[in-house]
This record gives structure tokens, C-alpha cells and sequence, in this order.
């Protein structure tokens, strides 16, 4: 059976083109080898709209039409930067909208898919803001806005969180683990994936008579990366 592959965290923008470059080398090589690719959140560093497509968008959008016509299906599920984006964009790009949680059958074993950013509810502020900006009205309302003043919108987010950032413990930003232990508890699986904390790991417990696995994707800031899995194991490979 092929491989099942997952990313998370691109940030993709037009002011940093070298990360589109990792993706369009990726989608080009490793992914066309796939069975399927998981995008798990944060594609892109802002989305204001699928009818505001950037360069960057377009761009990737085409890379991922052209791993789709090789038969290698891929599914998107947002993250707290791209949260807006829509149907159209995904038939575009033909990708399959996912719900904010997701077990699939990974090879055997029962695995939760999640952007993560709701595990981390340590970080109070921040999860207010992720129950505004999820809620259908506040996101129909922002894009009954003119594209000028969703951008103004986007940029002035980024800056807030960029803020915060600063002034957040790293251990309030991370993932809770009773958090954690109530998602697996909720879908009754030995495995998650997820990304969003830009902490690349493997964690392994035992919890009863069962060993749990959370395995946290890395973001592609300094360089590309995607987390493979197969009938022969699971290895996270650098782009």
C-alpha cells in the first residue's frame, strides 16, 4: 500500500517565496508517490477570502490540482491562520474540506487528525479568540467586508498574535495534556497527529493496558518537512 503523508504549518505568503518553492519540490516529487496527503492547518500564514487569491495561492492551488490529476487525493483542515478558507478554493485546488476533528483508519491503526490549537487550553486568551474567529456568523460577517479592509484585518491579527507570542509562556502555548487525554478518550484512538506548535515530536505513554502516541508535525520555517506513514512505519523526512 502507499503512503499516507502529512504537512502543517507552511505559512505560505507572498513575501517568503522559498516555502512555495518546498512545496511545489514536494508536490512534484515525494507526494506524487502517495496515496494521500493530509494538510493539517496553517497552509497559509493569512487567508482573507477565496475570492482575494494571492500569487502564492494560485500558485499552490495549481501544484495541488496537478498531484490530484495523478490520483493522489488530498484532504485540508483548517488551522487558526487559514480558517477562511472555502469551498471554492478547495474545488480549485482539489482538495476535501475536513472537519476540525477526524479518525481515519492510518494504516491499520485508529489515528485522530487535528490542527491542535484546541489542546492548548492553558492559553485562555487565546482560546476565546479561536471560538470568535470559528463561529460561522463572525466569519460571515468579515467577509461581507470590502477585500481592503479583511487584509487590514489579517495584517493587524498577525501583528496581535505576534504579540502575544512575546509575552506567552512557551508551556501556556503548548498543549495540555488533560486536554490531550480527553480527545483520546472522546474518539477512543491510540494515535493523534496534529501540528500548530511548532514542536516537532514524537511523545509515547502508557496509559491502562494501551501505549499512546501524540506525534506533533513540524513547521516549515527553516525548511520543508512531512511526516510519512506506511505499512512499514512511520519517519518524518526533511524536504
Amino acid at each position: 500500500m502507499k503512503p499516507t503523508l502529512f504537512i502543517s504549518d507552511l505559512h505560505l505568503e507572498d513575501a517568503v517565496p522559498g516555502r512555495t518553492g518546498w512545496l511545489a519540490a514536494f508536490l512534484a516529487g515525494p507526494a506524487t508517490e502517495a496515496s494521500a496527503l493530509y494538510i493539517l492547518g496553517d497552509l497559509f500564514e493569512f487567508w482573507i477570502g477565496d475570492d482575494a487569491l494571492s500569487p502564492t495561492a494560485q500558485h499552490v492551488a495549481k501544484g495541488l490540482g496537478a498531484l490530484g490529476a495523478q490520483g493522489v487525493k488530498t484532504f485540508f483542515m483548517h488551522g487558526n491562520r487559514d480558517f477562511l478558507v472555502g469551498e471554492k478554493y478547495a474545488g480549485l485546488a482539489g482538495m476535501e474540506l475536513l472537519p476540525e476533528e477526524l479518525v481515519i483508519d492510518l494504516h491499520g491503526t485508529p489515528t485522530l487528525l487535528l490542527h491542535g490549537d484546541s489542546l492548548c487550553t492553558d492559553d485562555v486568551e487565546y482560546q476565546a479568540m479561536r471560538r470568535q474567529v470559528r463561529n460561522p456568523d463572525w466569519q460571515a460577517g468579515v467577509l461581507s467586508l470590502s477585500i481592503e479592509e479583511r487584509l487590514q484585518m489579517a495584517m493587524q491579527a498577525r501583528e496581535a498574535s505576534k504579540e502575544h507570542t512575546r509575552s506567552a509562556s512557551m508551556e501556556i502555548m503548548d498543549v495540555n495534556q488533560q486536554a490531550v487525554e480527553e480527545a483520546f478518550d472522546r474518539h477512543g484512538v491510540p494515535r493523534m497527529i496534529h501540528g500548530h506548535t511548532h514542536r516537532p515530536a514524537r511523545h509515547t505513554w502508557e496509559r491502562g493496558d494501551r501505549t499512546m502516541e501524540r506525534i506533533v508535525l513540524s513547521d516549515w520555517y527553516d525548511h520543508g518537512s512531512f511526516l510519512r506513514v506506511s505499512d512499514d512505519g512511520i519517519e518524518s523526512v526533511r524536504i
